[in-house]
C-alpha cells in the first residue's frame, strides 16, 4: 500500500508548550491538506530539553499529552513525536507516544539509551522496553533519537516484523555525518524504512542541524531536508518491504548461534 508521511523539521521554543502547540496546529493543518496519513514531530518537540524547569513543566505534561491527542483527531492523522512524560512512578522520561487518528494512544516508548554527553541521564528516568504498534500499513517500531547508535535495537525489531521505524530526534552540530550515515546503515542492514525527523535551531547550548529524512529498504533517501524549518511530505511503497527482504534474503541466511552478542 501507499502511505503519505509529513515530517514535521521544526524549531523548538524552550520550555514554552503553548508555542508549540500553536505551531503544530498550524503544521498539522498543512499535512492533512497535502493528503498525509502520518506526521511525525522531533524528540522533546512539546518543551525542549529545558532541564532547569523539568519539573514543573513534566507536571504540566498531561494537559500538553491530551492537547496533541486532540491534534491527531482534529486532523485524522496519526501523529508521532517525542515528548516529556512521568512514568507511573512520576519520575520524567522522553517518551515517544503514536496517537491514531482518533486521538488514541496506539503506542508508547519510553527512551531506553539515555545521552550522557546532553545530561539526560541526569534528569530523566530510562524506559525498560521495546514498542511495537499494529498499524494498517504493518508494524511500526518507536525510537528516540541516540537510539540510532545502538543496532541491536532495530535488528530487534526487523525480527519481531517492523516494517519501519519513527525516529524524533534533538541530533545536534557537529554529527551529521553520524546522522545520515547510521540513518541509512539501519534502513539497510534490516531492510525496512527508517523515519528520522530532527529538530533546527538554536537552544542556546546546542545548533541543530536538521536533515530529516525518510530513507527507503535500499538505504534511498526518498525526502531528506536541510537546515531550516520545513515540511517535507513523501509517499512510502509499503511493499517495498518485502521485496527487499526477498530479494536480498539475510534474515534466511544469518547465523545467530555463531555472533555470541
Amino acid at each position: 500500500m501507499r502511505l503519505i508521511v509529513s515530517l514535521a523539521q521544526i524549531d523548538i521554543a524552550l520550555g514554552n508548550p503553548a508555542e508549540n502547540l500553536k505551531k503544530a496546529d498550524e503544521w498539522c493543518a498543512e499535512a492533512a491538506r497535502r493528503g498525509s496519513e502520518l506526521i511525525v514531530f522531533p524528540e522533546m518537540w512539546t518543551t525542549g530539553c529545558d532541564w532547569i524547569n523539568i519539573k514543573t513543566l513534566a507536571t504540566q505534561q498531561a494537559e500538553v499529552i491530551q492537547a496533541v491527542a486532540e491534534l491527531a483527531k482534529r486532523y485524522k492523522i496519526w501523529l508521532n513525536g517525542s515528548m516529556l512524560a512521568l512514568d507511573e512512578n512520576d519520575r520524567p522520561t522522553n517518551t515517544s507516544i503514536l496517537f491514531d487518528p482518533q486521538g488514541n494512544q496506539a503506542g508508547l516508548y519510553r527512551k531506553i539509551h539515555l545521552f550522557g554527553l546532553m545530561n539526560e541521564d541526569e534528569h530523566l528516568a530510562a524506559g525498560q522496553q521495546l514498542t511495537v504498534v499494529e498499524t494498517s500499513w504493518g508494524q511500526s517500531g518507536l525510537a528516540i533519537c541516540y537510539d540510532l547508535r545502538f543496532a541491536e535495537m532495530f535488528r530487534t525489531y526487523a525480527l519481531n516484523g517492523v516494517n519501519m521505524v519513527y525516529l524524533p530526534a534533538e541530533w545536534p552540530q557537529p554529527r551529521l555525518s553520524h546522522w545520515r550515515t547510521l540513518l541509512r546503515a539501519r534502513a539497510i542492514e534490516n531492510q525496512m524504512y527508517m523515519i528520522g525527523v530532527n529538530r533546527v535551531g538554536n537552544d542556546g547550548t546546542y545548533t541543530f542541524f536538521g536533515h530529516s529524512a525518510i530513507i527507503d529498504p535500499w538505504g534511498n533517501a526518498i525526502v531528506e531536508g536541510g537546515e531550516t524549518e520545513i515540511l517535507l511530505t513523501a509517499t512510502i511503497e509499503t511493499e517495498m518491504v518485502a521485496e527487499v527482504r526477498q530479494k536480498i534474503p539475510v534474515f534466511r541466511d544469518r547465523r545467530p548461534e555463531l555472533y555470541k552478542l
